[in-house]
Formats: C-alpha cells, sequence, structure tokens
C-alpha cells in the first residue's frame, strides 16, 4: 500500500508533534495538582485535534483512507486507556507527589512517541519486503489477546512491587538512590555522591512499559492501515493526549472492571483479522475482513464492555453499601 504522506507532509506533522510537546513542557513547567477544569480542557483539545485532521484525510485522500485513520484511531485510543491504568498503578507504587505526575506522564508520552517511532519504521519495512510478517503481527496479538483474558478470567490483581521491578534492580546496581522526590530532578549530590531520585527510577518503570505498549500497540494499528504515515499519526495523536486523559479518567479508570476482557477481544479480533490478511495473500480466495466491517466489531465491543463495566460496578457499589436497619 502507498503511503498518503509526502516527505512535507511527514516534515510537518512530525514539527507539530515537537511543537505539541513543547506546549506540555511549557505547561508542566512550573509543578502543580491539574484541575478537573484544566485536564477537561486539554482532553477536549487532544480529542477536537485529531478528530478535525480525519476530515482533511477522508476529503483529501478518499473516504477508504479516512475510515482507516479513524478505525485506527480509535484503537489506538482504546490501548492507551489501558497504558493509563498501569501509569496509575505505578505512580501510586512510587507515591509520586501530585505535582509532578503531569511531568512523568510526560515523559512517558515522549518515550512511548519515540519507540513506536522505532517499532513503525522497522514495521514498515518488514511487511514491504515479507508477506509472512502480517502472520507474525496476527500472533503476537493473538498471545497477547489470551494473556488478558487469562488474567482477567484468574481475576489476577494488578499489584506492582517496586523493589522487585528488574529496571529498579538494575539501576540500583549502577547508582545508589536518594529516599526523597527533589521536585523533577532526576539527580541529586549527597555527601559528595551523586544518586538517582525516585523521579528518576519512576520514569524509567514508565519507559520500561512503554516497550511493551509498543509490541502491541504497533501490529494492531497495522492490522487496520498498511500505510506507515497513518500508523504513526494515529499512535502520536492517541499519546499526545494521555497527559491530560490521565487527571479526567483517574477515578474513572476503577470502574472499567471489564476492560481487560474488552482489550482481549479486540487484539484477538485484529490478530485473526492479520492472519486472515497473511492467507488472503497466499491464498486469495480467503476473505479479507474490510476496514468498515473492522470499525463496527471495534465499536461494539467497546459499547458491550463500556455497558456491563458501568453495571457490574453499579451492582458492586450497592452490595458495599451497609443495609439500613429500621427501628421499631
Amino acid at each position: 500500500m502507498s503511503s498518503i504522506a509526502s516527505p512535507t507532509l511527514w516534515f510537518l506533522t512530525i514539527g507539530v508533534v515537537l511543537a505539541l510537546l513543547v506546549v506540555d513542557f511549557v505547561a508542566t513547567r512550573r509543578p502543580h495538582e491539574v484541575s478537573m477544569k484544566e485536564a477537561l480542557a486539554w482532553s477536549a483539545f487532544y480529542v477536537a485535534l485529531p478528530l478535525t485532521f480525519g476530515l482533511y484525510v477522508w476529503n483529501a485522500h478518499g473516504g477508504d483512507r479516512g475510515l482507516e485513520y479513524y478505525t485506527g484511531y480509535l484503537v489506538e485510543k482504546t490501548l492507551s486507556v489501558d497504558n493509563l491504568f498501569v501509569f496509575m498503578l505505578l505512580l501510586a507504587a512510587f507515591a509520586v507527589p501530585e505535582v509532578l505526575k503531569q511531568r512523568v506522564l510526560l515523559y512517558g508520552i515522549i518515550g512511548a512517541l519515540v519507540l513506536r517511532g522505532i517499532f513503525i519504521a522497522l514495521g514498515a519495512a518488514a511487511l514491504s519486503r515479507f508477506d509472512w510478517v502480517f502472520l507474525v503481527f496476527g500472533g503476537v496479538l493473538l498471545v497477547t489477546g489470551l494473556k488478558l483474558l487469562r488474567d482477567a478470567i484468574r481475576g489476577q490483581e494488578h499489584e506492582v512491587d517496586v523493589a522487585e521491578m528488574r529496571i529498579v534492580k538494575v539501576l540500583r546496581r549502577f547508582m545508589p538512590v536518594s529516599d526523597e522526590y527533589e521536585g523533577a530532578k532526576l539527580t541529586v549530590v549527597r555527601k559528595g555522591v551523586r544518586m538517582l531520585t525516585p523521579f528518576a527510577l519512576v520514569t524509567a518503570a514508565v519507559f520500561a512499559t512503554d516497550i511493551v505498549f509498543a509490541v502491541d500497540s504497533v501490529p494492531a494499528v497495522y492490522g487496520i492501515t498498511g500505510d506507515p504515515y497513518l500508523v504513526f499519526v494515529t499512535n502520536a495523536f492517541a499519546l499526545l493526549g494521555l497527559r491530560a486523559l490521565y487527571f479526567v479518567l483517574e477515578g474513572a479508570l476503577s470502574a472499567l472492571v471489564h476492560l481487560s476482557y474488552g482489550l482481549a477481544a479486540i487484539l484477538g479480533f485484529i490478530g485473526a483479522k492479520l492472519v486472515l490478511h497473511w492467507a488472503h495473500l497466499v491464498w486469495p480466495s480467503v476473505p479479507d475482513v474490510p476496514t468498515l466491517a473492522s470499525l463496527f466489531v471495534i465499536v461494539g465491543i467497546l459499547a458491550v464492555t463500556i455497558t456491563t463495566s458501568l453495571v457490574a460496578s453499579r451492582r458492586q457499589r450497592s452490595d458495599d453499601e451497609p443495609e439500613v436497619v429500621g427501628t421499631h
């Protein structure tokens, strides 16, 4: 599949992404607690921007590419919610002060953008040369979906033991770690010794999770579109809004009790779609799943996941409320 992007469009897009990151750095330069009003305003901006860009893709390059863009963006935005849930666990485990959460999230977003850019370039090069890469990508998503489903069925608790994290153990071997946060400083000097701060550890932990998420998210969107530009721009737009979305959904994430089931179904579906696409390339009689059908399936899965999660959460709250015993 040929890309819709000219070198000029690539240059402009990367320039806009970098400019938005600079704006985020300025916004988080002075550590502060994020109000709901501020978080909602930034979230609205980062939703309106990709939706508006999708209109450009649709008008300039046709409905098929526009549909691929919107479907890919929906998939990446859904997966980004899972990112947020893990980020929430990490920030809590490392006891990150409220005023520093924005900066940790911003570093995590930058790390994710760089890693996904690398994965996207490698994926595009591999897919252009070897059809069996579709089969590999499909297998990765199917295995990931099955793992999510297994953990959800087992009711596995999501807990983070900071001391047992591999990245923390590795960093502690090279440098000592101070006990207290020093603002957004990564290192401090104590008694003549250079030490890492807890802020450096949590930032490294977020980077490590970025690698895992890149392995899942890039093949997922390649299952929707083979255009590297659309893969990049959907990833970028989904990630750029994470900092603000975190503070909007911080309280609501716990209500999405069936999120793992929904993500497992979406990854499983896209994985099967990639396998079918590989088979279609080898044996043309094998059907290929159209993008519009993919969009309907993904929207349907999300609708069921959100509805059942809200019902289950409401029922759990009702069960937890103490019964009022009347007096006679």
